[in-house]
């Protein structure tokens, strides 16, 4: 799993802005057919993505994560053939955008509930860190390799390893054999839950009904909705109006990548030593203050080693915070609603990305960039306030520190 996941992963990094990149390269698409592409895409894709949830929760997972990798490696393979045949257009972009943004939320939430069968309690937290040490390689290495490689082979190149990378990953997970296969079971609905059109809210109910999962959640789409949106404002800042050359921008984006290898391997330590309530409330404090520094960014070497900084800073704490978030959702998710409780988390945490993005860049227009992230930093400060103040989880009060196995290397 492991495998299939490392791949699939290297590959989306290699293709990370593909789509976009074909539309001005190849199409000679302008900016409003660009913005269209990034935000209408991946929106229809949460629509296709909501009615889904049921039938993945109550199937079983290995089967599904297949179907979705098979289903993105045969999409996104149609745009390198109608490419070659000339027939390629903005319309297959957005729909492949659209149904390969619908197979990966599909995909993690079949994942979630796949993880959560085969590896052992104790062991959760483990695998969530070494995934998420295994996804900030990948998008350390793979977009400054992805550029390279467009600009030696031309625009779809990397869509085609992309494609490849799924397929390679469905390919792996049906190596999976004997007894880690025989742990996929697909729970039973009750009561024709897998049926009922309130099957598909049931995510949402189990998040909003739980005081500290609703906690977490909301702060979830607060901070991720403000990070991501920091992103084309300082696209803009940077390389307009500060004058970074491009290699620069790239550069101060992927060298901070690799804080999360420092931060995923410390989750078991940390948590092992300090708790896992603590370090939630502590360490998602600390990816909250450091937002605003990207307000600051001067021209030179000096505002380049400031972005750096500050991405660093943030993806420490992020890689450290995220496993063992992941970890907490899962212990605190009953079997039969796994995979609709993960959806309606990617649902609400892409939903959130693309109106604060829209809010950012509309703030952007009419104040500058410089002020759109001042303000996305003062507000990225108050997300501790909705960080759970005590661990609710039945029959325990403040949580004591975890001790957690630890076999071999470290593993999300």
């Amino acid at each position: 799993m492991w495998t299939a996941y490392a791949v699939s992963a290297y590959g989306s990094g290699l293709g990370f802005g593909a789509l976009p990149l074909i539309a001005v390269l190849a199409l000679d698409a302008g900016p409003g057919e660009v913005s269209v592409l990034a935000a209408v895409g991946p929106a229809v894709g949460v629509l296709i993505a909501l009615p889904l949830a049921p039938w993945v929760e109550f199937r079983r997972k290995r089967p599904v994560m297949i179907a979705m990798d098979l289903t993105r490696f045969a999409v996104l393979a149609t745009i390198p053939v109608a490419y070659v045949l000339g027939w390629l257009g903005i319309g297959q972009l957005l729909v492949v955008s659209a149904v390969v943004a619908a197979a990966k939320i599909a995909f993690n939430a079949a994942g979630g509930a796949y993880l959560k069968a085969l590896v052992r309690p104790d062991d959760l937290l483990v695998a969530n860190a070494r995934f998420e040490s295994t996804n900030w390689s990948s998008i350390a290495v793979g977009p400054p390799l992805g550029g390279a490689a467009i600009g030696l082979f031309g625009p779809v190149v990397t869509v085609a390893a992309d494609a490849l990378s799924h397929l390679f990953s469905a390919l792996a997970l049906s190596a999976i054999r004997g007894r880690d296969r025989d742990r996929d079971r697909a729970p039973r609905p009750a009561g024709g839950t897998a049926s009922r059109a309130g099957a598909l809210l049931d995510g949402w109910r189990h998040l909003l009904g739980r005081p500290d999962l609703r906690a977490l959640y909301l702060n979830n789409l607060l901070v991720s909705g403000l990070i991501m949106a920091t992103e084309p404002l300082l696209a803009v800042l940077l390389l307009r109006g500060l004058g970074f050359p491009p290699w620069q921008y790239a550069l101060a984006f992927a060298v901070p990548c690799l804080g999360g290898l420092v931060g995923s391997r410390l989750a078991r330590r940390v948590v092992a030593r300090h708790g896992r309530h603590r370090v939630l409330r502590t360490v998602g404090t600390l990816r909250a203050v450091w937002l605003i520094g990207l307000a600051f960014v001067r021209p030179g070497v000096v505002g380049l080693v400031t972005v750096m900084a500050v991405e660093l800073a943030i993806i420490v704490n992020m890689s450290l915070y995220t496993p063992v978030l992941a970890t907490y959702r899962l212990e605190h998710t009953p079997d039969h609603l796994v995979a609709r409780t993960l959806s309606a988390w990617s649902i609400g945490q892409q939903a959130s990305i693309a109106v604060l993005t829209a809010l950012a860049g509309l703030l952007a227009e009419v104040t500058g960039p410089r002020t759109a992230l001042t303000v996305a930093g003062l507000l990225m400060l108050t997300t501790p306030l909705l960080l759970p103040r005590r661990d609710r989880a039945p029959g325990q009060g403040e949580e004591a520190p975890v001790r957690t196995g630890f076999r071999g290397s470290c593993r999300r």
